[in-house]
């Protein structure tokens, strides 16, 4: 990472979703477990690993081929989608330093946004579960872009769209597709692992850090 002196000035903040700013991944888990049990199977490690941080249909394309279901990845992943909504009364949490995070960036007066490979549909119902839509200037989702993570087009969108350049966009990212998706396309990217992704290879960061306020990304948004 670049010294303090040569790091050009961080002018906005963009965030992934799931696994990031909210508990989904652990409830993605219990989804999927409830839906293999039915078909005899379990979800591998492997498995898991390679879907995290997808398009939706992508990753539930590689589901059905590893574990070779015989349904459509379009039909599994709308009966994940049943099982998923069922459980987000009782499970769904943001992730720890959300709020202080937030609050931080909004006395920094910067830009903000969400990057995330799942559906519009997706992040307007979960991020309205805690006021958090009006938080952010521009939210990109699947939807907005031809190329998913670990392509780093929905990052150079999202630098355009809050008009910054991406040297001076701070991205935060908990998969490597999403760490590899922000560093290609040009941004300062900080990733925090979360339960499902510690083992993922996050080398290409330009920090690791334990939870959303941690100071390494508190000092970037300062200097």
């Amino acid at each position: 990472m670049h010294s303090p002196e040569q790091r050009p000035r961080i002018r906005a903040v963009v965030f992934d979703m799931d696994g990031l700013m909210l508990n989904t991944e652990d409830i993605f888990v219990l989804a999927s477990d409830e839906m293999l049990r039915k078909r005899g199977r379990q979800m591998s490690s492997e498995c898991h690993q390679q879907m995290l941080g997808r398009r939706p249909l992508e990753a539930f394309s590689i589901m059905a081929s590893m574990l070779r279901l015989d349904e459509t990845p379009a039909a599994l992943l709308n009966e994940s989608r049943q099982i998923f909504d069922g459980l987000l009364d009782t499970h769904l949490t943001t992730m720890p330093g959300l709020d202080a995070l937030l609050e931080h960036i909004q006395s920094r007066r910067l830009s903000t946004g969400v990057a995330t490979s799942s559906p519009r549909t997706h992040l307007q119902h979960l991020l309205g579960r805690f006021d958090l839509l009006d938080k952010f200037q521009v939210t990109l989702t699947a939807e907005d872009v031809q190329f998913g993570k670990p392509h780093p087009e929905i990052y150079i969108k999202a630098a355009a769209e809050l008009q910054v350049t991406p040297c001076r966009m701070l991205v935060l990212e908990d998969s490597q597709a999403g760490t590899e998706s922000a560093v290609d396309a040009g941004a300062i990217t900080v990733s925090i692992p979360n339960a499902h992704t510690r083992s993922q290879d996050f080398s290409a960061a330009h920090a690791v850090a334990t939870r959303l306020d941690a100071p390494v990304v508190l000092d970037l948004l300062d200097s």
